[in-house]
């Protein structure tokens, strides 16, 4: 194997190829007869790759050694080859996220509702609930609840342009903005005025939103930000930049909510 690239590039290019073609961790795992969890501990740099795992892959994605591991790589070119197994390109999954405003807001209605009464539900914990809900749910889907891009700053994730998003809505009346003090503590906390537009939101999203509410809603704002400290799409994301979703594809317990078929070694 080509000495000159790192075990890190090989998984980014690995990830790059998979996801470019479409597939998810289960499906190329699943024909590489890896588990799921080896597989993200390929893309992440973690684990070694020996030659024979690599032709596997070449096989089923569809490209040749010599270009993968050329010093200049060019993912465009590498599509260009084609493979019986590969992953035709109308079934490619587009993981870019894009906000839906609507959506947005009657999730945090939802959660405002579910949480209303509880002290300790403040703005850091608000943020963070909706970060574990949209996470959470692209692990378990691959697409996208909210389509909210978070970035990584120093007391965890945070949505983009919240601040802009949450003043109009109570410029429209749907929210309420009170200071209190929690604990001897200023605490920001947001009052709904109207309710969640079930309609908008599917079964899948009110069931992963319930089950954020209820893990992590009676938590302090302190733990839940020292936990998402600890989740890997925060920990291998740089300072200020966007927490990119498919990172939550590379979860482990006790993070992962995602039931992976491991029967693979």
């Amino acid at each position: 194997m080509n000495q000159q690239l790192s075990q890190k590039e090989i998984g980014r290019r690995i990830s790059e190829l998979r996801q470019f073609k479409g597939l998810s961790q289960d499906d190329l795992a699943g024909k590489i007869e890896l588990s799921r969890s080896s597989l993200a501990q390929i893309e992440l740099g973690n684990r070694k790759l020996n030659v024979l795992e690599l032709q596997k892959i070449s096989n089923v994605i569809g490209f040749s050694l010599d270009k993968f591991l050329a010093q200049y790589f060019s993912i465009q070119e590498i599509s260009n080859e084609t493979s019986p197994q590969s992953a035709p390109k109308e079934d490619y999954r587009i993981s870019e996220p894009t906000l839906n405003t609507d959506k947005f807001s009657n999730v945090l209605l939802y959660i405002l509702e579910r949480c209303a009464g509880k002290p300790n539900v403040g703005e850091t914990l608000i943020y963070k609930l909706l970060y574990f809900a949209d996470f959470n749910y692209y692990e378990l889907y691959e697409e996208h609840l909210t389509g909210a891009k978070y970035y990584k700053l120093p007391y965890g994730p945070v949505p983009q342009n919240i601040q802009a998003f949450i003043n109009r809505m109570i410029e429209n009346k749907c929210i309420k903005r009170i200071k209190t003090a929690y604990h001897k503590h200023k605490q920001t906390r947001y009052i709904p005025l109207e309710k969640a537009n079930l309609q908008t939101l599917k079964a899948s999203e009110t069931e992963v939103l319930d089950h954020v509410i209820e893990q992590f809603s009676d938590w302090s704002a302190a733990a839940i930000s020292e936990y998402s400290h600890k989740d890997i799409p925060w920990m291998v994301s740089k300072d200020g930049e966007v927490i990119d979703y498919e990172l939550a594809l590379y979860r482990e317990a006790p993070f992962s909510v995602r039931n992976y078929n491991e029967n693979v070694a």
